[in-house]
């Protein structure tokens, strides 16, 4: 399983390159994307601003309205994945596009309304779009990798009522490798993976043991929280290997399956 961020850009063609090698081997991947900066671009192309929810607890995420999710999801399935599509394809790899709405693969729940600040103003949000993921059924992806074939994930997933919502890529990632019983999770960004200080490369954490996630996670802010505690969350749950890497490097994935990054490894509070 490898998470790309979307906004990897150029850099993208490095990771394809990674997965084209690891799929003539003869291994199953499976590829997850975000595209958060580009549903961000589209929104300005739109006339739209981005807005974002803070929680009580200091958590931020997109505010999701039906604006928002519209152009979250042309973003995703219109921008991002043709491209990744593309560059796939061009290195020789055999690779199928797909949400996490297609073919049952992944349910969601609608987040509840909640209070929270929106705009510098506290507030119940209603009609937020975003939600849970509470199921996997990966008989679709367990198919085509089967017939020799690369998916290629992303958001949005279904909930059976609320209809299409914003899910986070990186728990989506995380999720699908533990229905899937990867053998390696890799979460790939623009960075060399946690880091001690955020404006150090230096000082990136080359292990996380598990049993001491919550102390690794206050060293996180922002994204790298979220890929950090979805990350350990697959460990716990049976993913043999994972990792987060840097994407930028010439040659990300195979460079994680050989160490570097931040590994998560077995170990007590």
């Amino acid at each position: 399983m490898v998470k790309v961020g979307g906004s990897l850009g150029e850099e993208m063609d490095r990771a394809c390159a990674d997965i084209r090698r690891l799929a003539a081997a003869g291994t199953e991947v499976v590829v997850v994307h975000g595209g958060g900066a580009e549903a961000d671009r589209l929104a300005g192309e739109l006339g739209r601003t981005t807005r974002y929810l803070t929680a009580p607890d200091g958590r931020r995420s997109r505010y999701t309205d039906a604006a928002a999710l519209d152009a979250l999801t042309m973003a995703m399935l219109g921008r991002v994945k043709p491209a990744l599509i593309t560059a796939l394809t061009a290195a020789g790899v055999r690779a199928v596009g797909l949400s996490g709405a297609d073919g049952g693969l992944v349910a969601a729940r609608r987040t509840r309304p909640a209070r929270v600040r929106v705009d510098g103003q506290e507030r119940v949000v209603r009609d937020d779009l975003s939600g849970r993921i509470g199921a996997v059924d990966p008989h679709l992806l367990l198919t085509l990798l089967d017939g020799g074939y690369v998916p290629v994930v992303s958001p949005p997933a279904l909930d059976p009522e609320a209809g299409l919502l914003n899910v986070d890529a990186d728990r989506l990632a995380a999720q699908l490798a533990v229905a899937l019983r990867a053998d390696w999770l890799v979460i790939l960004s623009n960075v060399p993976g946690l880091l001690r200080d955020p404006g150090d490369p230096a000082s990136l954490v080359a292990e996380v043991p598990v049993g001491q996630l919550p102390h690794y996670a206050s060293l996180a802010g922002g994204r790298m929280k979220v890929k950090l505690r979805s990350a350990g969350e697959a460990y716990l749950a049976g993913v043999g290997q994972v990792v987060l890497a840097d994407g930028r490097h010439p040659s990300p994935v195979l460079a994680a399956q050989a160490g570097a990054g931040t590994t998560f490894v077995k170990g007590a509070p």
